[in-house]
């Protein structure tokens, strides 16, 4: 079996604020939330936590049921997400959810942006089964409350296509994702940084289709509205050089591919931190393109890495892991060290046949 590479498709988490008094108490919460905000959007994402978790502390003086409450713990929740501590975010979604349930009914955009929020944290996980149902409630909800042309919407559209593209099921894939661009180009403009993650991600699946002349264009345009909105060191731009990459390796254009490997990387370790999930991607690409070219001893190192990463941020069982130990197996085989290639080649098929099984339609 041919090694696989690991695009980065962005799904859609949403951060929350909550429009307050003018109170002093509620002044400061509302403060802190909003410049945590802005600290998770340029992805300072110490200085966001810090921020979150003083948001957090004033809103439990709100009471136990009150929206703010649900919002901080949502939004903390999205930033350990970000960061791959999955385990920390799932508590803090699933209270948020039961809050705004009670406090502003079931059928409120809230519900919806809270519903997304957990499915989007499930479908990182691998939990797809799980996924579905709260993705097609929130769209649900946003089509009645929002109107069918909301950026919300397409949101939604956007991450319910990530998540059937995960499942194999194409044939629903590209309908959405056309529909949420064109929802998001209407909606906010052309060249606004969602605008860039629909491109990015209608790119991505053509890629996978072999629909290389229909990718590429969509591929740059994603990049520049990235450079030009966020800056050329934020990880979105990271996303975008790697999905450029990934398209040029499938089409042969190997000369222009190490370097945006590499670019992207450093992007995402100086963003993120050395042990971020995304980091494991790029060291898994990285490792594939030095594998397809046959410099199998610059292969190995980051393969290792990358696995090492994703079973601490993601869990030894997470879709992944398969991923990386079938292309660190084929590795070894490529260098003679067959036994080593059972073992990991036994565990990735122990991992895929959990999933499947998990997964598979009740």
């Amino acid at each position: 079996m041919k090694p696989r590479k690991l695009g980065w498709l962005a799904g859609l988490l949403c951060l929350v604020l909550w429009p307050v008094a003018a109170c002093t108490q509620q002044s400061s919460w509302e403060k802190q939330n909003a410049a945590a905000v802005r600290a998770y959007q340029r992805a300072d994402f110490a200085e966001a936590e810090k921020l979150f978790l003083a948001a957090l502390r004033e809103a439990e003086k709100f009471g136990p049921q009150d929206p703010r409450l649900a919002t901080s713990l949502s939004n903390l929740a999205s930033l350990y997400s970000a960061q791959g501590r999955y385990a920390e975010a799932e508590p803090l979604y699933r209270r948020a959810l039961a809050i705004l349930e009670k406090a502003v009914g079931p059928e409120h955009a809230l519900v919806a942006t809270g519903l997304n929020n957990l499915a989007e944290l499930y479908r990182q996980q691998g939990r797809y089964a799980e996924a579905e149902p709260l993705y097609r409630r929130a769209l649900a909800i946003r089509e009645k409350v929002l109107g069918p042309e909301h950026p919300d919407v397409a949101a939604s559209l956007n991450n319910l296509a990530y998540l059937y593209n995960a499942q194999g099921r194409y044939a629903q894939v590209e309908p959405l994702y056309q529909r949420a661009l064109a929802i998001w180009e209407k909606a906010v403009g052309p060249e606004h940084v969602l605008v860039a993650t629909g491109l990015n991600n209608l790119a991505e699946f053509y890629r996978q289709q072999g629909r290389y002349a229909e990718a590429e264009p969509l591929c740059r345009r994603a990049l520049a509205i990235r450079e030009k909105v966020l800056g050329p060191e934020h990880p979105d731009v990271a996303t975008s050089l790697n999905e450029l990459a990934l398209l040029y390796s499938a089409q042969g254009r190997y000369a222009q591919v190490e370097p945006l490997y590499q670019r992207g990387l450093a992007i995402w370790e100086k963003a993120l931190g050395p042990e971020h999930a995304l980091v494991a991607t790029g060291l898994n690409n990285l490792a594939e393109f030095y594998h397809q070219q046959g410099r199998y001893a610059e292969a190995e190192p980051p393969y290792r890495r990358a696995l090492a990463i994703w079973e601490k941020a993601l869990g030894p069982d997470h879709p992944n892991v398969a991923t990386v130990l079938k292309n660190y197996a084929a590795l070894l085989r490529k260098m003679n060290r067959a036994a080593d290639a059972e073992k990991l080649e036994a565990r990735a098929q122990a991992i895929r046949a959990r999933h499947a099984q998990q997964n598979s339609p009740k």
